[in-house]
């Protein structure tokens, strides 16, 4: 198949990793090639993780080897994008400790975790606000504004119609994507070890359900993004929910009506020209509460097979499910439906790859490294090699691996990772 150049054909460079460190992937040239990733000029599917707090946790001295340990384990399981956050504003170890100020000690150690990245071959998928209060958020940004004086309105919603706060946020934006890592000299913006910059987590403008604000907003950032960086692909960070533009048959799709009026719409904001990829995020217990497990797995599958769909037959973009995952709390939790429903997820994704589709890849929700109990919520994983779940995502790996290198992957480091597996 021919390689296309256009708006969305964006390139990329990857180094070698240093001396001593064997990377999972090593390549040239990466960039979307209609529903495919590539790198290469091969496909490349994804399966990957998140560890949003690396960040807050390469800050101190005593809390840096968890970061180290998390990336070992993708390295082992044959994991190849990490999905972080590259933002916290105004709250512990902020980054951002005012509108336009910013903490060179915690820039510092965004630093050491692109270049640990790079040393285990591990690509980062970096978030760049949150649409919720953790870690600031786009409150916080509200909050910033309203107090110097400067806003128009103290609804959080103003995050994304208010002309200030979003000449602030371009502040922010042009900071990080410009930002001169101390250990190495590289940009933000020229550095492989970045697979992506994610726009904003779950976004939503509650405020208008016909969801023009946040298209409007959608559009502004991303075309802002592309004018500084043009080297990293950018994807939105959304759930994937239908809205008002999208068919009758796909807005039945929702987990409930209430979710057609966040103002995000999958297939309208998918469609942005500088947007490369698509994100979709699942999770049964918190959509579907009176369901259940049988219920839930059926609609997930649904849910899954449309999102691909889509991307295949109208968006022709990849689609990436950057977060899934079942509750611990819930009160017929049991560990064997959990490898299930994540087994699911990631078959979906194979059978797509294996295809030539646009499910590009899985990135489960969430790991944790040892000593981080406070920080789990009821979907963390502390990574075990004796564990089924550790198999299950190594397995994964290994299938996405295959259908990567196909013949060629005795030639890569999977072939010491899958022998076993």
């Amino acid at each position: 198949m021919a390689l296309l150049q256009s708006r969305n054909s964006q390139r990329w460079s990857f180094y070698r990793p240093l001396s001593g460190h064997k990377p999972v992937l090593v390549g040239q040239r990466g960039w979307v090639n209609g529903t495919q990733l590539m790198l290469d000029g091969k496909p490349f599917y994804v399966n990957g993780w998140n560890s949003y707090w690396l960040m807050d946790q390469a800050v101190e001295d005593y809390s840096w080897p968890r970061v180290l340990e998390m990336f070992q384990i993708g390295e082992n399981m044959g994991l190849s994008v990490c999905r972080s956050w590259a933002f916290n504003d105004g709250a512990y170890h902020a980054l951002q400790v005012s509108l336009g100020r910013f903490n060179e000690r915690v820039f510092k150690a965004l630093d050491k975790v692109v270049v640990e990245a790079r040393r285990h071959g591990i690509r980062l998928l970096l978030s760049l606000v949150n649409n919720l209060d953790a870690f600031g958020g786009k409150s916080q940004y509200v909050r910033w504004a309203w107090e110097e004086g400067i806003s128009l309105t103290s609804s959080n919603d103003s995050f994304f119609f208010d002309p200030a706060i979003r000449s602030y946020f371009k502040v922010y934006l042009k900071t990080i994507l410009t930002r001169k890592n101390h250990l190495t000299g590289i940009e933000y913006r020229d550095d492989p070890a970045i697979f992506a910059w994610e726009l904003i987590n779950e976004p939503a403008c509650l405020s208008d359900a016909t969801g023009d604000t946040l298209q409007d907003w959608l559009e502004e950032m991303a075309a802002y993004v592309k004018s500084i960086d043009k080297k990293h692909l950018l994807t939105v960070g959304f759930e994937g929910f239908y809205g008002p533009a999208s068919p009758p048959e796909r807005l039945s799709m929702n987990p409930s009506d209430f979710y057609g009026r966040t103002g995000a719409d999958f297939i309208r904001n998918s469609k942005i020209s500088d947007i490369d990829f698509t994100s979709v995020h699942i999770y049964p217990d918190q959509w579907l509460k009176k369901a259940n497990f049988s219920e839930k797995m059926k609609y997930i599958s649904k849910w899954v097979s449309i999102h691909i769909e889509d991307c295949d037959t109208e968006l022709k973009k990849p689609v990436l499910f950057t977060e899934f995952g079942l509750s611990s709390d819930h009160k017929d939790y049991d560990p064997a439906k959990r490898h299930i429903f994540y087994k699911s997820i990631y078959d979906a994704v194979h059978n797509s790859a294996k295809n030539n589709g646009a499910g590009g890849g899985a990135l489960i929700w969430q790991f944790l490294a040892r000593g981080m109990e406070k920080y789990n919520d009821d979907f963390g994983i502390f990574p075990d090699s004796r564990q089924p779940m550790y198999k299950l995502i190594k397995h994964q790996s290994c299938r996405i691996a295959e259908v990567n290198y196909k013949q060629d992957i005795l030639k890569t480091p999977y072939k010491d990772i899958c022998q076993n597996n």
